[in-house]
C-alpha cells in the first residue's frame, strides 16, 4: 500500500503493518505554520488512532523561537496553566511518504477539545464548514518565492546573516539557463514534491539571486493548505541536505523584491459545477464571484495580520516591489491585491496577491475564504477595478492597509466580522501573538539605526 491510498484508521494501521515499521512521525503546525512533532511507536501509534494522544499545549503558547507568549501572554495557556497536554487527534488521509527515511511514514495531526479553537487547522476547517452549510466548496492552489543559499544553519549564525551567498547570481527570471545548469535541483524538488504528495504545477527561477518560485497544483482548500504547509517544512528539508538554506521571510534583503504566498481561489456547488464563471458577464465574473471579490476587499484591511504575521512581512508591501499597497483589485493586473483571472469554467479564479511566502498557509487561506464567505452572505459588490498602475493611483481612505505588524494586530483584535467567522478566542489568541511579535521587535536596535544616528545625530 501506498501513502496516498490510506484514507482510514484501517487503512493506517494496515500500511504500517504492511512495512513492518517500529515506529511513523506525527507532525502538528503551530500558529506561525512551523512544523512540530516527534518520531511515535506503532502501539503508541494505533492507540492514537482510536483515542487521540497528548501534546504539550505550549506548541501553541511559544513564538517560532521557542519564546512563551508572557507579559501579557495568552490566555489559554502559560505558566498560570502548567502548559498541560492537549488532546490531538491523528489525521489518516494525510499519510505521506518520508523519501529519506526508507519506507518512514509522516501523518498530519490537528489539536482538538478547547485547543481547536485556537489551532491553525481547525480554523481553516470552521471556515470551510461554513462553506458546506451553504451548499459550496473551495479549491485552492498556493505559489511561493523562496531563496537558495550556498549556506548551513551553521554558517549563517557564523556570518551574522551577513554576505551570505545565493545559490546562483544576478537577476535572471524564468531563467532556461539555470534551470538547464542546475536541472539536478529541479529534478529534485519535483520528485520530492511529487512523491509527497504536493505536485507542483510549474517551478522556474524568479527575478534575483538564487530565488525560485514554485506553484503547487490545486485541490480542496483543506487539502490545499496542508500541501502548502509541507511543501514549506520539506523545500528547506531537501536544501538543508543538499548543504543549502532556503529562506521563506518576507523580505530577506532591501537590495532585492519580497517573497509572496500568492493564493489561487475558486468555488464550486456540491455537483462541481463551477460558481465563478457566467459567460454572458463583463470578465465572466458571476454573481458569486464579485460578492467574494468584494468581501475580500472589504475585509483586507482588518485582516491583513492573518497573511502578512511577522515584522518583516510589512517591508514588502511597498510601492514597486511586485506586492500590493491597497485594498484593489483588477482584470489580471499584478499591482493590485487582488487579480481576477479570466477564462472559462475551469480556470476562471481569483488570485490573492497579497499574502507573502513567511504566512501560515491555514491562516493565510482561513482569511482568504472567510472574507470572500463574508462578501457571498452580505451580497456585497466590489468598488471599480483598477486599470493600470495601482502604485501610481490615489484610493479611498477604507481601502488603505495597516503599515505595520502593531497596526494590523489592532484592526484583527476590533474586527467585529473577523470575530464572527473565526471566534473570539481564535481572534484573542492570535492578535496577542502578533503583538507579542511586534514587542520582542521593539526590544532590538536596527543595523539602519546605528548606521545613520550613532556618529552623526
Amino acid at each position: 500500500m501506498r501513502a496516498e491510498g490510506v484514507s482510514s484508521t484501517q487503512d493506517a494501521r494496515e500500511i504500517v503493518e504492511q512495512r513492518q515499521l517500529h515506529h511513523v512521525k506525527v507532525g502538528v503546525f503551530d500558529v506561525d505554520g512551523v512544523m512540530r512533532g516527534k518520531y511515535m511507536s506503532r502501539d503508541k501509534f494505533f492507540s492514537a488512532l482510536d483515542k487521540g494522544f497528548g501534546f504539550c499545549d505550549v506548541v501553541l503558547g511559544w513564538d517560532s523561537n521557542d519564546q512563551l507568549y508572557e507579559k501579557p501572554g495568552v490566555e489559554y495557556t502559560g505558566w498560570h496553566t502548567g502548559y498541560p497536554d492537549a488532546p490531538v487527534r491523528i489525521l489518516p488521509g494525510t499519510c505521506r511518504e518520508l523519501p529519506y527515511e526508507d519506507g518512514m511514514l509522516l501523518f498530519l495531526a490537528e489539536f482538538s477539545g478547547e485547543a481547536e479553537s485556537i489551532c491553525p487547522r481547525g480554523l481553516l476547517r470552521r471556515v470551510l464548514t461554513r462553506y458546506e452549510r451553504l451548499g459550496l466548496r473551495a479549491k485552492a492552489a498556493c505559489e511561493y518565492e523562496f531563496f537558495l543559499f550556498s549556506e548551513t544553519p551553521e554558517s549563517v549564525r557564523d556570518k551574522g546573516y551577513r554576505n551570505l551567498q545565493p545559490a546562483t547570481p544576478g537577476f535572471f527570471g524564468y531563467s532556461m539557463l539555470r534551470n538547464s545548469v542546475h536541472a539536478d535541483w529541479y529534478h529534485e524538488v519535483l520528485s520530492l514534491c511529487q512523491e509527497m504528495d504536493f505536485p507542483l504545477e510549474g517551478l522556474h527561477a524568479e527575478t534575483g539571486p538564487g530565488v525560485l518560485e514554485a506553484a503547487i497544483s490545486a485541490d480542496d482548500a483543506l487539502r490545499a493548505a496542508d500541501k502548502a504547509a509541507l511543501f514549506k517544512t520539506f523545500l528547506k528539508v531537501w536544501a538543508q541536505r543538499r548543504g543549502m538554506l532556503a529562506t521563506f521571510m518576507a523580505r530577506w534583503s532591501s537590495d532585492f523584491p519580497g517573497q509572496s504566498g500568492h493564493i489561487h481561489l475558486s468555488l464550486y456547488d456540491e455537483q462541481e459545477e463551477a460558481l465563478f464563471f457566467d459567460a454572458q458577464a463583463s470578465h465572466g465574473m458571476s454573481a458569486m464571484q464579485r460578492h467574494f471579490l468584494a468581501g475580500q476587499q472589504r475585509l483586507m484591511p482588518e485582516l491583513l495580520v492573518m497573511l502578512a504575521q511577522t515584522v518583516n512581512s510589512y517591508s514588502r508591501l511597498v510601492p514597486g516591489f511586485w506586492a500590493p499597497t491597497g485594498a484593489t483589485w483588477g482584470i489580471e493586473n499584478r499591482t493590485t491585491a487582488l487579480r481576477v483571472i479570466p477564462g472559462n469554467a475551469q480556470s476562471q479564479r481569483i488570485e490573492c496577491r497579497l499574502a507573502s511566502a513567511d504566512a501560515n498557509p491555514y491562516i493565510a487561506l482561513a482569511a482568504v475564504l472567510g472574507s470572500g464567505l463574508y462578501g457571498i452572505e452580505n451580497k456585497l459588490e466590489p468598488s471599480a477595478q483598477i486599470s493600470g498602475n495601482a502604485y501610481e493611483q490615489q484610493h479611498p481612505p477604507e481601502q488603505a492597509l495597516p503599515s505595520s505588524l502593531a497596526e494590523a494586530s489592532a484592526k484583527l483584535h476590533s474586527s467585529i466580522a473577523a470575530r464572527d467567522l473565526f471566534g473570539d478566542t481564535f481572534v484573542d489568541h492570535y492578535a496577542r501573538t502578533r503583538e507579542w511579535e511586534q514587542r520582542e521587535f521593539d526590544k532590538h536596535i536596527t543595523d539602519w539605526e546605528l548606521q545613520r544616528y550613532f556618529e552623526i545625530i
